[in-house]
């Protein structure tokens, strides 16, 4: 038994949009059929080890090698524009945007969001279950 059952659902939940997510953008941006993609994402998305994960597994339902390459959400954007990505994981969504609507892409969507969330003992000793903001909370 999981010791956070709701941690294993998220992951649960979050795999399934990553892969729904990179299996359509595999097929619109590959021109022809290919056995690799290129996937440009965010250093911290690298280093997050997430995609050790999930590319593993989505190579290993699709039979699509991925190649990632970790750079910042500008750089990214600019291989996007150039070709040089099939696949672009970023996160700023005004560029995006802005990207989107200057025909660099042919479908966005969103993957990933984060939370923050302060844990701690049961017996509240910082008191601060029931503030309103983790400023407040800090």
């Amino acid at each position: 038994m999981y010791r956070y059952p709701q941690l294993t659902s998220l992951f649960s939940i979050l795999t399934g949009f990553f892969f729904v997510g990179m299996f359509v953008l595999s097929l619109v941006g590959c021109a022809t059929r290919t056995s690799t993609i290129i996937l440009a994402t965010t250093t911290s998305t690298m280093d997050s080890g997430l995609l050790d994960v999930l590319l593993a597994e989505f190579t290993k339902r699709t039979g699509i090698q991925v190649k990632p390459v970790a750079v910042g959400t500008g750089e990214a954007m600019a291989m996007g524009e150039r070709g040089e990505a099939d696949v672009l994981l970023v996160h700023a969504r005004e560029a995006e945007d802005k990207f989107m609507a200057e025909g660099f892409g042919a479908v966005r969507k969103d993957v990933m969001h984060n939370d923050f969330v302060i844990v701690g003992p049961v017996s509240d000793p910082t008191r601060i279950r029931g503030m309103d903001s983790a400023r407040e909370a800090f």
